[in-house]
């Protein structure tokens, strides 16, 4: 029997596993690739295994530059909701010897690690604007100040 392809291989997970589009497959398997290579680029160290973490950094920071504003709602789109989702894509690709894994490995390791909001959203909302003071109140209240300290205690109310 010949060895199937990546495609092939996806085809039969998403038959098994409805949860997640065929382009989840193929988006985690670039963003390993993409972690690799940032791994690689800050360590000096050959290709190693990468921890579920890494991974999930990894798939963060290839989402924003791929899809940028639009994050959320693609990877929504192909029923990734949650880091869990990841790592359920991952085992799948895990567990029909697509990529391998250590002793140590875990879907855990993919459980709550970032919100979606947080690391698809929030980096692309406005920033929240300092409050502004009306220069007019301000001047108002300095010269109230002022004229508070021009008047002595010792000063009868009838010279006011």
């Amino acid at each position: 029997m010949s060895k199937l392809s990546f495609g092939e291989v996806v085809e039969l997970i998403c038959q098994e596993d409805t949860r997640y589009d065929k382009n989840s497959y193929t988006f985690v398997r670039e963003g390993l690739d993409f972690t690799l290579k940032t791994l690689k680029r800050n360590s000096n160290s050959a290709n190693r295994h990468v921890t579920g973490n890494e991974l999930l950094e990894g798939l963060r920071q290839h989402t924003l530059r791929e899809f940028g504003p639009m994050s959320k709602m693609v990877l929504n789109e192909w029923g990734i909701e949650k880091c869990e989702d990841f790592g359920n894509i991952v085992f799948n690709l895990v567990n029909h010897n697509v990529l391998g894994k250590s002793d140590s490995d875990s879907l855990d390791d993919f459980k709550e690690r970032y919100t979606f909001y947080h690391a698809f959203v929030q980096p692309f909302l406005p920033a929240e604007k300092p409050k502004l003071v009306s220069t007019r109140k301000a001047k108002s209240n300095q010269t109230r100040r002022a004229n508070t300290k021009k008047a002595s205690p010792k000063t009868p109310s009838s010279e006011l």
